[in-house]
């Protein structure tokens, strides 16, 4: 049986310990979208347009009050290995460590990856940081020969994406 139900006016409904259900809040509701794109990007899956992963990495990243640094470990045909957000911050910022990065890309033996993360200021352009870090990625996953194909930057509806932007 589910934990999760709808109304017939689309509230999500939610069952606690005792077996009834309440309204959802807002954050059980995020957590149930994050579920439902987990359902349907299954690991294996490709990644066939830009906007599929940015609509991927906006259900997994949305609602977050801190900075949430993710990746996605990719194979040489972009198909998902794992999704893992790496890194948590503050409301404005996060420490990213790029060793960090390449021993899971190993780890993981991925071929490609799609960096990420929120602004929870709602402010999707990419900052000096955002820019240089994306850099210093790039550089040690190429000594490794990992690609790098995106850095999306997630701010409430919003998604910018450095690929498609010309700053990768």
């Amino acid at each position: 049986m589910s934990q999760f139900s709808f109304t017939t006016d689309c509230s999500l409904l939610v069952r606690d310990g005792q077996g009834r259900y309440r309204l959802a809040t807002a954050d059980q509701i995020l957590e149930a979208a994050r579920h439902v794109i987990d359902t349907k990007i299954m690991n294996g899956a490709p990644f066939t347009s830009p906007d599929l992963v940015k609509d991927y990495l906006g259900a997994k990243l949305a609602g977050y009050e801190h900075e949430v640094f993710a990746v996605l470990f990719l194979d040489s045909r972009h198909r998902l290995i794992k999704y893992v957000e790496m890194f948590r911050g503050t409301i404005d910022s996060a420490s990213v460590h790029p060793r960090e990065v390449v021993k899971e890309a190993l780890k993981l033996n991925a071929a490609a990856v799609i960096f990420s993360h929120n602004h929870p200021s709602g402010h999707p352009e990419p900052s000096t940081a955002d820019r240089t870090l994306t850099g210093r990625l790039r550089e040690a996953l190429g000594l490794v020969d990992v690609r790098t194909l995106d850095h999306i930057i997630v701010a409430g509806h919003d998604r910018v994406s450095f690929a498609e932007s010309g700053l990768l």
